[in-house]
């Protein structure tokens, strides 16, 4: 895990939680990271890719998503 750095960007905090499978309308187990600022990057229904990396994971972006993350980068 990396941490702060040269150009990253702290969106905010998550709140990351393991659903399980059959609770709460969960078809497979899978992993949630709710944080409302991804919506503005990362639309509703969009898929991408993830991979594990030391310390966490690695989100990759498609094109459109890689433009409205460098929106935000640009808005400060």
């Amino acid at each position: 895990m990396s941490g702060p750095g040269y150009g990253k960007k702290k969106i905010g905090k998550a709140d990351v939680y393991i659903h399980e499978k059959g609770k709460s309308n969960a078809r497979i187990t899978h992993i949630d990271i709710e944080l409302p600022n991804l919506n503005d990057i990362i639309k509703p229904g969009e898929a991408t890719y993830v991979q594990g990396k030391e310390g966490g994971i690695f989100i990759g972006l498609k094109k459109e998503m890689i433009k409205r993350a460098e929106k935000l980068l640009r808005e400060d």
